[in-house]
């Protein structure tokens, strides 16, 4: 039940208070070349992309959130429904409360509302120095009907979170063993304090599929475990460390610097299709969004299609008014370029 409890709380912080970072994205500091002659029909623009072999419509994902209550079922029903209509990837929150208490697992269940997504399981990359294993991670995937798995790194947020699981020791040798055995792929993904160059390449070594950078600068989870803290020195923890992390961009660029090939998700503080728009520029394939989701979930099916509608027609006239028929041409050189 404290795992349950938990999931309410960050749903609450996250609708209810201001907990994004002071620090910015980085994605700021460029700005798109635009075309004044795009010689190209908008209808004809192509945003479609295939990623980890699905084909998507959209570079969108929505990014894991939720799941364990039942507003979180309700939530998570609503982006399934979004997700299916504009052939959206889509990832649930962190699992492990299901495996705690299996009468949860339908808040989670979207694969029935949404059968044709790519659709992301998620545990914890820490429980597996907390007894998970395999099993669970098989377990998580089958309940789901899940294309792949994300393990979430998350040492600063347990480090702010009373009572949170802070051993990390071992943890890349017990990744590669999951991704030799898992019959899917495995994605490593932070929760908001990025993925260096470095880090990257030691879990491509290790065998993950695909990386989601989750940088700084958007939702700063040691300010949410801050507000929901108890403790005095928690609390102190979580507004020390607030702003803490590698900004979105750098963590693109140095990534995609490091690994041209891998599957390269970028996330953490996008906010609309301009920014979705710039991070793909950069080097991403997709640009996952949370808050923007979660916000208009919460509040009706009507406003999520709103939002839906609004971040595809952005991203569509980043690409026209560049001149850019497709995704890859938005990537070649002079498309985007660095302020001052």
């Amino acid at each position: 039940m404290a795992t349950q409890s938990r999931k309410a709380d960050h749903l609450r912080v996250c609708l209810e208070d201001d907990v994004q970072f002071q620090q910015t994205t980085g994605l700021e500091r460029y700005r798109f070349t635009h075309c004044c002659l795009p010689e190209l029909d908008r209808a004809d623009i192509d945003l479609s992309t295939p990623f980890l072999g699905k084909a998507l419509k959209a570079p969108l994902l929505i990014s894991s959130m939720t799941g364990g209550t039942e507003l979180a079922r309700v939530i998570n029903h609503r982006l399934a429904e979004v997700a299916q209509h504009y052939g959206l990837a889509m990832g649930v929150g962190s699992q492990r409360v299901a495996i705690e208490n299996p009468d949860v697992r339908p808040t989670f269940a979207v694969r029935a509302i949404a059968p044709d997504i790519l659709l992301f399981a998620n545990l914890g990359a820490v429980q597996l120095n907390y007894s998970y294993g395999l099993d669970e991670c098989l377990r998580v995937v089958d309940w789901l009907e899940a294309d792949a798995l994300v393990l979430h790194l998350n040492p600063l947020q347990e480090c702010v979170q009373t009572k949170g699981d802070t051993n990390f020791k071992g943890l890349l040798a017990k990744i590669a063993v999951l991704c030799e055995k898992l019959p899917i792929p495995v994605i490593a993904k932070e929760v908001g304090n990025g993925i260096s160059a470095i880090m990257a390449q030691k879990l491509i070594d290790a065998g993950v599929s695909a990386i989601d950078v989750a940088g700084a600068g958007g939702t700063s989870w040691a300010r949410v475990e801050s507000e929901r803290a108890k403790d005095a020195q928690q609390r102190r923890l979580g507004a020390t460390f607030a702003d803490w992390g590698l900004p979105t961009a750098e963590c693109i660029t140095s990534i995609r610097a490091i690994a041209p090939n891998i599957p390269l998700i970028a996330s953490g503080g996008l906010r609309n299709g301009l920014e979705v728009a710039k991070a793909i520029a950069l080097g991403a394939d997709l640009g996952g969004l949370a808050l923007p989701f979660l916000q208009a979930a919460a509040e009706s099916e009507a406003a999520l299609y709103a939002l839906s509608d609004a971040l595809i027609a952005e991203l569509i006239t980043v690409l026209f008014c560049t001149g850019s028929a497709t995704l890859q041409e938005l990537r070649q050189p002079g498309v985007l370029q660095p302020v001052g």
